[in-house]
């Protein structure tokens, strides 16, 4: 899990969210299977798309899919062209410098994939040496910074380009959420090369506390709809009814404490 192509964004004006009519929603134009990817007729579907639009109806919110590219989602939000970020970002302390975020919607852990029958290890200097894939100014790549100092980081503007390099051989891992792997190794070229290694530790200072809407700072209204939103979805049983879609396991999640 990290755009403008706004064909309907024209008649919106550029107002705080507290003054519009429309709450403008931002997500990746890259692909994130199965959360969110255009589909032939150019419209965005997705488990994270469905759960949006669901939490904007809980919340009573008038929502419009605003699409930009992963790294410019952030500068969107602060310059007031986006009101919201549902784009599998993670809750972040370092994120929180810059934006505010909603209570969390989704939870899954990290992992590292690589050429099968190769020694992969995710101790420290597990990975000396080894050229190792990220998405950029993905919590991934901060994860590998901490964690991983010694490996040789690749830089790539979406996950699915990591893992076709990785099936290229020039890669020897790639670190990514664990379901964004799953999903690669059970494709055709995933089954041919690699295979899962480890999910590694979390870590909540890179990994994060779960994936959570981002909104500007001083958005608190919006904010707690939102939280009211998620909240009553995961109470009446729509947030499970649209997982049944996507997943046979409880992407939630461990439960807040």
């Amino acid at each position: 899990m990290k755009r403008l192509m706004t064909a309907t964004l024209t008649s919106l004006c550029l107002a705080p969210v507290a003054q519009a009519e429309v709450t403008r929603v931002g997500f990746a134009t890259e692909p994130y299977p199965p959360f969110a990817t255009l589909d032939a007729s150019g419209e965005l579907q997705g488990w994270e798309v469905d759960i949006t639009r669901a939490v904007c109806d809980a919340a009573e919110l008038e929502c419009e899919i605003v699409t930009t590219s992963w790294d410019g989602l952030i500068p969107a939000l602060t310059g007031d062209k986006l009101d919201v970020i549902a784009a599998s970002l993670s809750i972040t302390d370092q994120r929180r410098e810059t934006i505010a975020f909603s209570d969390k919607y989704y939870q899954t852990p990290a992992a590292l994939a690589g050429a099968k029958g190769d020694d992969l290890k995710t101790t420290s200097g597990g990975l000396a040496g080894k050229t190792l894939g990220v998405q950029s100014a993905s919590i991934h790549q901060a994860y590998a910074q901490v964690h991983f100092p010694e490996a040789i980081l690749r830089e790539y503007q979406t996950q699915d380009d990591a893992n076709q390099d990785l099936f290229a051989g020039r890669l020897d891992a790639t670190l990514a959420d664990r379901l964004i792997i799953e999903q690669f190794l059970d494709s055709k070229e995933g089954q041919l090369c690699c295979e899962m290694k480890a999910t590694v530790t979390q870590d909540q200072e890179t990994l994060g506390e779960g994936i959570g809407f981002g909104v500007r700072q001083a958005d608190d209204a919006l904010r707690e709809r939102l939280n009211e939103g998620i909240a009553e979805i995961r109470a009446n049983g729509t947030y499970d009814e649209i997982t049944a879609r996507y997943f046979d396991f409880d992407i939630y999640g461990e439960p807040d404490t």
